[in-house]
């Protein structure tokens, strides 16, 4: 029966094991390593999600489970190894108070040395180490666990949450696994002050400040477009092109408001009287509206989702400002776009 009680001693430990490494894997594993396995099929992967978007349930029953083991280690262990070395105590002829306290005080310092090792820091070690790879491996056994023990978790849980909404926190459900803009702009200020970055082209640098920019920084006020009026030929394209050697032109009305643009390769095909005609409606594109303090990232999402190459930007009172083009936006990212018609 003693010898029972060491086996259920290492046991007890590689449970307690289990559910540390549990805990660290779901709280540590990164998301964007996750999500291309579940996309790609990967029931484990699909588990490992669920697990981290529900980790205040997962680490409750993590610390359940840990809870319950480290008692029961004790409750286990102490009357076997105790039983054990007491033979050996009693041959070097101790009293039995002495016995008792020699072999509770053994029995103590090597139950908390293995618990400590073996139970919690080799398997977080080897989570912080691997995470993505340990929590594919736990988070389904994890998940059937909280799943069965989902009844007290809950009860506990919301003990919890009650109790930390007193001091007006919030609780979470969901790891944190993203970075925000500013922690990724500090990231990579460090990194290129430390020398592990280079930002040659800096594309880096133009990200960071696209995302603060609106359309009115971007958009070419009506005073600085070359435009075309609405009864523009295909001849005065052709024209254009050949002049300024843009391959888009902003068609205006009596006002001097855009009311559509063209394309050069919109007239290429008309011939004949076609040419001196003035541009059929059906061959003018309609523009993009957008108020003018729209986030130029937003103003982006539109466009393509429009697909528009060009916009209209109003202000507040709906005059328009300018026209944004969509080569502009591109830009602000990644440098001078040169169209392949135009004049130096």
């Amino acid at each position: 029966m003693d010898w029972w009680g060491i086996v259920w001693l290492f046991v007890l430990l590689l449970i307690n094991g289990f559910f540390v490494a549990a805990e660290f894997a779901v709280i540590s594993a990164r998301r964007s390593q996750i999500e291309p396995r579940a996309e790609a099929g990967s029931r484990s992967a699909r588990t490992a999600l669920w697990a981290m978007e529900h980790a205040t349930l997962m680490l409750a029953t993590c610390q359940l489970g840990i809870t319950v083991c480290s008692l029961i280690i004790l409750l286990v262990s102490e009357p076997a190894i105790h039983h054990l070395l007491e033979g050996p105590f009693h041959a070097l002829g101790w009293p039995g108070p002495v016995v008792d306290g020699v072999s509770f005080g053994v029995t103590l310092v090597l139950v908390t040395f293995l618990h400590v090792v073996i139970g919690e820091m080799v398997p977080k070690n080897l989570s912080f180490t691997v995470p993505d790879r340990a929590v594919l491996i736990l988070a389904t056994p994890l998940v059937a666990i909280a799943t069965v023990l989902r009844p007290i978790v809950a009860a506990l849980n919301g003990i919890a949450n009650g109790a930390i909404r007193v001091f007006g926190v919030t609780p979470r459900n969901e790891t944190t696994s993203v970075y925000t803009l500013d922690q990724v702009a500090t990231i990579v200020e460090q990194s290129t002050r430390e020398g592990v970055l280079e930002d040659r082209t800096g594309a880096l640098e133009a990200a960071f400040e696209f995302t603060t920019k609106r359309v009115e920084d971007v958009a070419v006020p009506l005073g600085g477009l070359v435009t075309l009026p609405e009864d523009a030929t295909p001849a005065d394209v052709e024209s254009a092109v050949a002049k300024r050697g843009y391959s888009r032109y902003i068609l205006v009305d009596e006002d001097g408001v855009p009311s559509g643009y063209v394309h050069l390769k919109d007239v290429l095909d008309l011939e004949g009287e076609e040419v001196d005609e003035p541009i059929p409606p059906k061959r003018v594109r309609r523009l993009a509206t957008i108020w003018d303090e729209t986030e130029l990232e937003d103003a982006l999402a539109t466009m393509r989702r429009e697909g528009a190459h060009i916009a209209r930007a109003f202000d507040a009172s709906g005059q328009t400002t300018g026209v944004l083009f969509l080569e502009d936006i591109l830009e602000e990212l990644v440098g001078t776009i040169d169209d392949v018609t135009e004049r130096d």
